[in-house]
């Protein structure tokens, strides 16, 4: 980057930051999720507008490699920490509820992706395998982070309804994860297509030497002492290590990212856990993925939508909001979860947000997706996030969730054989 490049660039920094988070303010304020008006301020500042007068002189050409690369570290980082925070308790005690409805939340959407993508394949280029499954996997994806900002927004963090969908979305999104890299191998090309085989074992070294050896080093001294640095050193250096080595096998670098979140050790290193995590928590959402953002939004274009473009967007809401919530409704109610629970769980699933973002972010790059049905993604992303709490607000109101957790009833029931409870069967 030469040096007449960085005076524009921390202009685009500053109104990137700002722009984020007076919007994401707004959202909150509006009872949405922050990353809603953050998503909206991307699109905002990118080519829709004015022409795309706004990013030309805002973000000159000279500078957008910077922000790519500002923006891939973001995302990197953030698939880490996902990886993380991923605690397989989840599934305890409701293993087999949430085994099923995550498959089922994985499926219908997936089966109803994969139809679709058939339908639109004049809008995907390259492999026309690739692209059926990256469809369906970009319809089976839930925001895990997301989906826990609303669950603590709304009371339902520490309930079994909210511990049953987050362990349903942590489920989920492994799959559809596991399924993304497919894509990436198929779609990627390259000229070493075999690298990709280096996947599982790669996982199985993650998991089964670097883990141990990261849980070693963090209870050889106290974390508040000189190894603190040690650790933070080796897990930086790991995380960019996996990163690159999954980028060398043909995948992206954030399944790297997340592999490596998913191998650091929980045990010996809660206090480092406290001190440094949410520091590295802050920084990741005030400035690397606003900046995701930007980079997102500089890719949509919607002052180009025709009135077929529209239609296929509802078509693709039709075809996301049905999957989604069909799937999970459907897992819940074969597994005796009562029909008001089941319902609210469709609707927690059928949150998109962040991670959508980056699934699709990954498809453009592969040449999966064209900019226009990048574009209508995007829309439909928005909007499935947005009307998670509102439909919430209609199906499971504030009153209801008191009710529920009364000391009458005590903790929610969510089963239809749990006993007799206010949470009768007839809704």
């Amino acid at each position: 980057m030469s040096p007449h490049t960085v005076a524009p660039l921390l202009l685009g920094l500053a109104v990137i930051i700002v722009t984020a988070r007076l919007l994401g303010m707004l959202a909150r304020r509006l009872g949405q999720p922050a990353v809603i008006g953050e998503i909206v301020g991307g699109i905002l500042l990118g080519p829709t507008l004015f022409g795309g007068a706004v990013s030309r002189t805002l973000f000159p050409a000279e500078v957008r490699p910077s922000l790519t690369l500002l923006a891939d570290i973001g995302v990197c980082l953030f698939m880490f920490l996902i990886g993380l925070h991923l605690d397989h308790t989840l599934l305890r005690g409701q293993s087999r509820t949430a085994s099923v409805v995550s498959v089922c939340a994985m499926l219908l959407p997936f089966g109803l992706g994969a139809l679709l993508a058939l339908y639109l394949a004049g809008g995907g280029t390259g492999d026309r395998v690739a692209f059926v499954l990256f469809m369906g996997a970009a319809m089976a994806v839930t925001a895990f982070p997301v989906l826990a900002r609303i669950l603590t927004d709304k009371g339902l963090i520490d309930t079994p309804i909210g511990g049953l969908a987050l362990a349903c979305a942590a489920v989920g999104d492994v799959l559809a994860w596991a399924l993304l890299a497919v894509v990436a191998a198929l779609a990627g090309g390259g000229g070493h297509p075999w690298r990709v085989l280096f996947v599982v074992p790669f996982a199985v070294v993650l998991l089964g030497v670097v883990r141990p050896l990261l849980a070693r080093l963090a209870a050889r001294r106290p974390v508040s002492g000189p190894l603190t640095g040690v650790v933070l050193v080796a897990g930086a250096a790991g995380l960019l290590l996996s990163a690159q080595a999954t980028s060398w096998m043909g995948l992206h670098a954030i399944f790297g990212a997340f592999l490596f979140g998913v191998a650091m050790p929980r045990e010996g290193v809660s206090a480092l856990r406290e001190r440094v995590l949410p520091w590295i928590e802050r920084i990741c959402a005030v400035m690397l993925l606003p900046v995701f953002f930007m980079a997102a939004g500089l890719k949509v274009d919607l002052s180009r939508l025709d009135t077929v473009a529209f239609g296929e967007l509802a078509l693709i809401l039709l075809v996301a909001v049905t999957g989604k919530f069909g799937g999970a409704y459907l897992g819940a109610r074969i597994t005796g979860v009562r029909p008001r629970h089941s319902a609210v769980l469709g609707i927690l699933m059928n949150t998109r947000g962040l991670t959508e973002l980056i699934v699709l972010i990954v498809g453009l790059e592969l040449g999966v997706l064209t900019p226009r049905l990048y574009s209508l993604m995007i829309l439909m992303a928005l909007v499935t996030t947005a009307m998670t709490g509102v439909l919430l607000r209609i199906v499971y109101p504030e009153r209801r969730i008191i009710e529920d957790r009364s000391p009458r009833t005590g903790a929610t029931q969510l089963h239809v054989n749990e006993g007799r409870s206010d949470l009768s069967d007839e809704y």
